[in-house]
């Protein structure tokens, strides 16, 4: 096989059949801009699940008799319930202090003493953050003796494990449904550009040229074309995602961004539906034959 032949066959159809070319490197353009931004969407919306999850803790508040050795005891208990990543003590003196900070009253002037109880925060580990294993956990900390109650954001949890669950399935089935719709308008697309040059592939057919000779200029416009498309789209979106931070507060933009590398990963899905598209047309014009 002739590799300057390949190259060259590869990037006439660019000179021979622009309108073609151009309507595939379009429909390849569109189909990323659609895939990607259900992408970054699905990547954004469960890295806001992940950060929501992170912030959810347990505190078990203590009985008012438990002694000091008492406290090490139930906090040892309490890191050894499965699940359990971190345990840390909070005495009375500290959540006063706490209280302080966070509604800018002093305990003790409110009412002259400290009702507040100590209390152990516990922190859960990642896969165990769910309403289900939140609810076993709660229970057999309430279980141990000296442990008066047991609170966290348990709707919180629920709320997350249900709707994060079904935006899963939904933008799973439309990922699945533009993918697949995206393979087949870019095949058709294609198709219609190797169609314009249906006399060649005839002329190669009779003169005994084998089929991955006359297959491997078109896979090479196909892949080419989908470079295009997908540098198109990749620099749409990165102009698109620029912009919009500078509409967005620091808080809310860091959960709509787009990580440098999946740039380049859009680029090389525009060059896998290229080559496939190509792959899936010529072979149909390879088997059947073009007729004039």
């Amino acid at each position: 096989m002739q590799l300057g032949y390949v190259i060259k066959e590869g990037f006439s159809g660019f000179k021979r059949a622009k309108l073609s070319m151009f309507a595939a490197v379009f429909t390849i353009c569109v189909s990323l801009l659609l895939l990607s931004f259900f992408a970054i969407l699905f990547l954004n919306v469960n890295d806001l699940v992940k950060s929501l999850r992170e912030k959810v803790e347990m505190e078990a508040f203590l009985n008012e008799q438990v002694s000091n050795e008492q406290v090490t005891e139930v906090k040892g208990q309490v890191e050894m319930l499965n699940g359990v990543r971190e345990v840390r003590y909070v005495s009375k003196t500290e959540a006063a202090k706490i209280f302080n900070e966070e509604f800018g009253e002093d305990i003790y002037k409110v009412l002259n003493f400290n009702p507040l109880p100590a209390s152990l925060k516990i922190f859960l580990k990642n896969g165990f953050k769910t309403a289900k294993h939140a609810e076993i956990i709660s229970e057999q900390i309430k279980s141990i003796k000296g442990v008066d109650d047991v609170i966290y954001r348990k709707q919180l949890l629920e709320m997350l494990d249900q709707r994060a669950m079904l935006f899963l399935w939904i933008t799973l089935g439309i990922g699945i449904f533009i993918t697949v719709s995206s393979v087949i308008l870019v095949a058709n697309t294609i198709r219609l550009a190797i169609y314009a040059k249906r006399k060649i592939i005839q002329t190669m057919k009779l003169i005994g040229a084998t089929r991955s000779f006359i297959r491997m200029p078109f896979l090479l416009e196909g892949f080419l074309q989908g470079l295009l498309g997908g540098a198109i789209a990749a620099s749409i979106i990165f102009v698109l995602f620029r912009y919009l931070e500078q509409w967005l507060t620091v808080s809310l933009s860091e959960f709509v961004r787009v990580q440098p590398h999946y740039y380049g990963i859009i680029i090389g899905i525009g060059c896998f539906l290229g080559l496939l598209g190509s792959m899936i047309s010529v072979r149909k014009f390879i088997s059947e034959g073009v007729g004039s």
